[in-house]
């Protein structure tokens, strides 16, 4: 084929030189014939080599086709999550996505997340940092967003030993226990009315943890939703609904500048009022502790990778950010799900019952001993996981995932909540039956990738003892200090919100009437 190729090249050449006049110098049209040969030969061994090369490149994962410019961007539905588990039926277990300038690729299998998530987990543990996501957190410098190597492995170490260690969650117990005393005394107060449960978890969980971070809470005494909670907690939702939102910038890098839809402004807005929080904190700790000294270097850095003010506000956003609206909405979730179901919350209230008694509270020395509770959080982080699409990852090298050829640089989707709802792997996957992991099934630990509500691999979230700890503290207090029930006249509602934290698309508002013997147990 390639010889006749030449041929017919070589022809032509002739051709076209004597039609130009030059056929009465046979020396030049020699001499040109054969350099236009050599030409051409290199350039069909170019395309020979080219060819044979392809021929040991996957080709790219199957996907719908896009419009130009924008790709897929224009049919992306609002609740992700849903969407993408849609796509997945029928393109399969790994398919991409045209996201204007950028390749977007969803994961909804258990053997493919274990590619992404574990056999290939070094080449994966990086992220395509949203332009929200840098706003938020000083140019993306926290635990999430940093890419992998020895400054997040730093960061990754001062998170969990210095801040989230389960000696450092010991030791202020009593401020948990004190947040936690302090809902129930007012959820008492509210005995027969309509109370949104949700929002009194969030401010549950923004007072523990500013009063880990400096003694402080976010509220004060009174929970009634008012206030500095509830500015925290409309700052925090705001804060989650931008990072999950569609931005062209995020797909057009060139149009980051022109910030087309005022994200970037908007989070800025967002971020400046907690830097002026942590500023408070950092000073109010330094006149505490002393001064730190110059530098701007703090303890649990090092030469090479050094700790610094900016790396501990970041931090301390992830804290606020991260362990807020995760609990909370997973906490009003669950109690949303017993309510439903009122033979599992009659159960759970037994359990209660026989290890704690009428005539006393929970503490949290008491978790260990409640395993079908323990069940009934995995089966609420099943059915609802809260990051459905985990933390996106980003390939630092083009790779092979299951047959196909992934790009450097993609933005890679593991759908965790779908497949989480694999009917494959789990019986009657819509069902909430706590049951199904009775006798120690199934563990979030992130090896077995039909399970990982809260990832796997070198990015696997690190608050997961904090997040256990006050899930379950806080569900089985209010289980065993109230029985629960709708307004007359409502009913129950469990269609979620996508963002990039799951929420109860209509917030759970439901009477609480006191089930302890006596009424000092509530003070």
């Amino acid at each position: 084929m390639y010889t006749k190729a030449l041929d017919t090249i070589s022809d032509a050449c002739s051709r076209w030189w004597r039609s130009s006049g030059g056929a009465t110098d046979d020396r030049a049209t020699l001499v040109l014939n054969s350099a236009l040969v050599v030409l051409a030969a290199l350039w069909i061994l170019i395309l020979f080599i080219k060819k044979s090369s392809n021929r040991n490149i996957p080709p790219p994962p199957p996907g719908p086709r896009g419009l130009p410019l924008v790709g897929n961007l224009l049919s992306l539905q609002p609740e992700l999550h849903t969407y993408f588990a849609n796509l997945a039926e029928k393109y399969g277990p790994i398919y991409k996505l045209k996201l204007g300038g950028k390749i977007g690729v969803v994961v909804s299998s258990p053997s493919v997340a274990k590619e992404v998530l574990k056999d290939q987990d070094t080449t994966f543990a990086n992220r395509d940092v949203p332009v929200a996501g840098k706003e938020a957190t000083y140019g993306g410098a926290d635990i999430v967003w940093t890419p992998y190597g020895p400054e997040w492995r730093m960061l990754r170490r001062v998170c969990v030993r210095e801040m989230l260690s389960g000696a450092t969650l010991d030791s202020v117990y009593a401020l948990r226990r004190r947040e936690l005393r302090r809902t129930v005394r007012y959820l008492y107060g509210k005995a027969g009315s309509p109370v949104a449960v949700g929002e009194q978890m969030f401010l549950n969980m923004m007072n523990v943890i500013t009063s880990m971070m400096w003694g402080g809470t976010a509220v004060g005494e009174e929970l009634d939703g008012g206030g500095l909670g509830s500015e925290f907690r409309q700052v925090v939702g705001e804060m989650t609904g931008l990072l999950g939102m569609p931005n062209l910038s995020d797909f057009f890098p060139g149009l980051e500048r022109f910030d087309l839809q005022s994200i970037q402004k908007k989070m800025k807005v967002l971020a400046r009022k907690f830097d002026g929080i942590f500023e408070t904190i950092i000073e109010q700790r330094l006149k505490i502790n002393g001064e730190l000294g110059d530098g701007d270097k703090e303890d649990g850095g090092d030469a090479k990778t050094p700790f610094t003010m900016i790396h501990l506000k970041s931090l301390l956003m992830d804290m606020v950010v991260g362990g807020t609206d995760t609990t909370s909405n997973t906490v009003e979730y669950a109690l949303s799900e017993m309510m439903n179901k009122p033979e599992v919350l009659e159960k759970v209230q037994q359990e209660l019952e026989t290890i704690v008694g009428k005539d006393n509270i929970v503490e949290e020395s008491h978790i260990n001993k409640l395993p079908y509770l323990y069940t009934v959080m995995k089966e609420v982080l099943r059915l609802h996981p809260a990051l459905p699409l985990l933390v996106p990852h980003c390939p630092s090298a083009t790779c092979t995932i299951a047959g196909y050829t992934v790009p450097k640089g993609a933005r890679i989707f593991v759908n965790v909540w779908a497949i989480h709802r694999d009917p494959s792997v789990w019986e009657n996957p819509l069902d909430f039956r706590p049951e199904r992991f009775s006798e120690g099934k199934w563990d979030y630990s992130g090896n077995d990738f039909s399970y990982f509500p809260f990832g796997s691999g070198r990015r696997i979230c690190a608050g997961i003892g904090m997040a256990e700890r006050m899930f379950m503290y806080s569900l089985a207090s209010l289980v065993h200090s109230f029985d629960w029930s709708l307004p007359v006249g409502e009913k129950m509602d469990l269609s979620e919100k996508f963002g990039i934290v799951l929420k109860k698309r209509i917030p759970l508002v439901a009477i609480p009437t006191p089930r302890l013997s006596n009424p000092s147990l509530y003070e």
